[in-house]
């Protein structure tokens, strides 16, 4: 880098708050000045926009660790941006972080806002981001991204806690390795689910949803 380069990205960094320059500050050392400048430009958009900049700033740095190059660092950074923003449009202004991240993984994954809008609406002051995160390991592992929205709503409804929800993925996830077809198993341990719920007293796992919204 040239010392007028040097110099303006210093005056630049000098100009961020404590946080943020601290933030922008892990890319050093790891990306190519042009990548860094383009990554922390989108990281101060999103902390103006209300969005965390924390995750853009793992992408990075996750891209630069697999060797990736600076345009496709810069493109996934970006897009992750937009789902973040999308993520928030959907499950609203008082979403935590871990939510929206969640959030963006189910949407990337293939779920539409209704599916987080409609969590949302049910669950006012619940902490979506297992469900959100259930829906997306489903589909990663092969699930139909339909298929996987509607199990995930109807065991959130059912009653099952986040301990369970998680339990329910591995029993889906283990079926799938003995040679299931993937929206079969989701489908088969759903209906076992609610035929559990229907006949047992409720369970004691950590974490519940509170009841759905009259």
């Amino acid at each position: 880098m040239s010392p007028r380069s040097l110099l303006v990205a210093a005056a630049l960094s000098a100009m961020l708050p404590p946080a943020a320059r601290a933030q922008t500050e892990r890319l050093a050392g790891r990306l190519d000045e042009r990548t860094r400048a383009a990554v922390a430009a989108l990281a101060d958009s999103a902390r103006a926009a209300g969005l965390p900049a924390d995750p853009l700033l793992n992408k990075a740095l996750e891209g630069a660790s697999k060797g990736a190059d600076g345009g496709r660092i810069v493109a996934a950074v970006r897009a992750l941006a937009a789902d973040l923003a999308r993520s928030r449009a959907a499950l609203g202004r008082g979403a935590t972080e871990v939510e929206l991240v969640a959030g963006a993984a189910a949407l990337r994954a293939g779920a539409a806002a209704g599916f987080l809008q409609g969590l949302r609406a049910d669950y006012p002051r619940a902490t979506l981001a297992v469900p959100l995160a259930v829906m997306a390991d489903l589909v990663a592992r092969g699930v139909p991204a339909d298929t996987a929205s509607r199990s995930v709503i109807a065991l959130v409804r059912a009653g099952l806690r986040e301990a369970e929800l998680v339990a329910f993925r591995q029993g889906v996830e283990r079926d799938i390795a003995l040679g299931a077809p993937a929206g079969a198993a989701a489908a088969v341990r759903v209906n076992a689910a609610e035929r559990d719920l229907a006949t047992n007293a409720p369970a004691t796992a950590s974490g519940p949803l509170p009841p759905r919204k009259p």
